[in-house]
């Protein structure tokens, strides 16, 4: 039995293999495609977190709905509930996600926020980070 094995997408071993969808969309074109494990899951984490629950068509429960608190008034409990909604939903929603941190820098005076999610996918070497910046 091999231990600290680590796990490779088939589909990295093919750079021809479009994988996802790069976002934003591109101009003229609209898609570009990603080859690789790491941008897939990458671009996936933000559609999703971008995307509200219901907008989705086929698919109404998809969406992590970060931009219903927009409107939110902005301070530390809010923050607090926003960190817990997104770890639930990586947790639910992506598997394969480790969360390794997670920070919501809140600023009040300008009324914005940025969520950082730094996160690695299980098995593999693969570590990134979403950042989203809600103003």
């Amino acid at each position: 039995m091999a231990f600290g094995a680590i796990r490779q997408n088939p589909n990295d071993l093919r750079p021809r293999v479009g994988i996802g969808v790069n976002l934003p969309l591109a101009e003229g074109t609209g898609f570009t495609s990603n080859y690789t494990t790491a941008e897939a899951t990458k671009y996936n984490l933000i559609n999703y977190f971008l995307t509200n629950p219901g907008e989705r068509v086929g698919n109404p429960s998809f969406g992590g709905g970060l931009r219903a608190f927009i409107f939110e008034q902005i301070n530390n409990q809010t923050t607090e509930y926003l960190k817990e909604d997104i770890q639930t939903k990586v947790t639910q929603e992506f598997p394969t996600v480790e969360i390794i941190e997670l920070n919501v820098d809140e600023d009040p005076d300008a009324n914005t926020v940025r969520v950082s999610l730094y996160y690695a996918i299980q098995d593999t070497n693969i570590e990134d980070e979403v950042i989203l910046n809600f103003a």
